[in-house]
C-alpha cells in the first residue's frame, strides 16, 4: 500500500471550504440579480411604487457590494465578478431614475397617468410635452 496516493486531509477540507464559499458567492449573486431585476420591474410598474423600488435598490446594492468583496476574496470565477460589475453600474442607474422620480414626482405621476390613457402616437407626443412644460425651467 502506498500512503502517498489520494489527496491529502488538508487539502481535501481545503477544496470543500472552496466549493462551500463559491456555493454561497453563487446564491448571494442569484439574490442579487433578482434583487436588481425586482427594483427595475417595480419601479417600471407605477411611479408610486418608487418606495418599494428604492428598498429593493439599496438591498441590491448591498449585496452587490458584498458578492464583489466575496468574488475578489475567494477568487471565484471572473464571470461571476463580471455580472455583479455590470449589475452595480444597472443598480447605479436606478438610483439615479428614483431620485430623479422622487425629485419630480408629481410630473412623472401625471406623465404616466396621461400616457397610460394615450390611446394614439399624438396623444403620447402631447403627454410627453406637457411634461416637458411642467419641468423646471434648466430641466427642460
Amino acid at each position: 500500500m502506498n500512503p502517498d496516493v489520494g489527496p491529502k486531509p488538508s487539502q481535501q477540507s481545503r477544496s470543500e471550504a472552496e466549493k462551500s464559499a463559491l456555493g454561497v458567492t453563487q446564491i448571494l449573486f442569484r439574490a442579487f440579480l433578482l434583487t436588481a431585476l425586482g427594483a427595475f420591474f417595480v419601479f417600471s410598474l407605477n411611479v408610486d411604487y418608487v418606495w418599494l423600488s428604492a428598498i429593493l435598490t439599496l438591498a441590491a446594492g448591498v449585496l452587490g457590494v458584498v458578492v464583489l468583496v466575496r468574488t475578489v476574496k475567494f477568487k471565484q470565477p471572473r464571470l461571476i465578478l463580471f455580472g455583479t460589475i455590470s449589475g452595480l453600474i444597472v443598480t447605479a442607474v436606478m438610483c439615479l431614475l428614483i431620485l430623479t422620480s422622487v425629485l419630480f414626482f408629481k410630473q412623472v405621476s401625471t406623465y404616466q397617468d396621461c400616457s397610460r390613457s394615450a390611446l394614439t402616437e399624438s396623444a403620447k407626443t402631447q403627454c410627453l410635452t406637457q411634461l416637458e412644460n411642467s419641468m423646471p425651467g434648466p430641466m427642460r
